[in-house]
């Protein structure tokens, strides 16, 4: 019996990753790659979310099996070469892609050329179009643009939930307890899309809060930025947990300020700013 076939890489598994995933129906199968065929390229490349989180959203949508290939391993194919692999390989009774999903050696594949052999080799080819939030075409690159702005609102929109920073609260200085907004400090995640040095808006733990995301210009204790989240309403011990991180808004960008006592109003402004957005 042959399958739903999809093809992509879906990082974020953003809106448009999800009108594609499901245009294929339950029970589909997903080719994708293990990394960013940009890293073959020598590419830097930061992604929306862990590859773990991208492949879990993607079975939660209903895809029955998920394959990930090795992008070198079938970079100098030809667009026919790579069709007729996933053809044997397969069988697939359909093929979905976004209508910009590109193939094969120097992209010759494409859109048409997938809808061109459809009766060669047995399929239906199914295209999905752009899909647009506020007149602009979802994708993973203007989310992480977005992002990269700081202008996370936006991008969770395209995202359809929250962006999210995830790792395992680890020890400070232990500075904000003792001016009354104790935190929980993680290390911002390797090769995740980095949001610049600001205070934002977030939820943890069931909780809202704000996260000071930057070098603590104030205090001069770190060498290398750090998330330090102060959650409301909240003072469980949560050393050597791992915690998740919604990035809901940025409130303002990173500044230094005269001492304690004004980064101690300041810290009051920025959590009534929360509470009031």
């Amino acid at each position: 019996m042959g399958n739903s076939l999809i093809l992509g890489f879906f990082d974020g598994v953003h809106i448009a990753h999800q009108a594609v995933i499901c245009s294929a129906g339950l029970d589909s199968v997903l080719v994708t790659f293990r990394n960013s065929p940009a890293s073959y390229f020598n590419k830097t490349t930061e992604y929306i979310c862990s590859r773990e989180e991208s492949v879990n959203r993607i079975k939660m949508l209903g895809v029955k099996e998920v394959i990930e290939l090795d992008f070198p391993e079938i970079a100098g194919m030809t667009a026919e070469a790579y069709l007729e692999y996933l053809v044997n390989n397969f069988a697939p009774i359909s093929i979905s892609t976004g209508f910009n999903h590109t193939f094969g050696f120097n992209k010759s594949g494409n859109p048409e050329f997938l809808e061109k052999n459809q009766k060669k080799y047995g399929y239906k080819y199914i295209c999905v179009p752009p899909q647009l939030i506020d007149g602009q075409v979802v994708s993973s690159t203007l989310i992480k643009n977005l992002l990269i702005e700081g202008k996370t609102a936006e991008a969770n929109k395209m995202l359809g939930r929250n962006f999210a920073l995830e790792g395992i609260v680890i020890k400070g200085a232990q500075l904000g307890r003792t001016i009354g907004f104790p935190t929980a400090n993680i290390e911002y995640p390797q090769n995740i899309v980095n949001l610049p040095f600001g205070v934002y808006k977030i939820e943890t733990t069931g909780h809202a809060g704000i996260m000071n995301w930057g070098m603590k210009p104030t205090v001069h204790n770190t060498l290398t930025p750090v998330a330090e989240v102060h959650i409301l309403n909240f003072n469980e011990d949560l050393y050597g947990q791992k915690i998740r991180i919604e990035v809901i808004n940025k409130i303002r960008s990173e500044k230094k300020f005269s001492g304690l006592d004004e980064l101690k109003q300041q810290i009051k402004k920025d959590i009534n700013t929360c509470l009031e957005l």
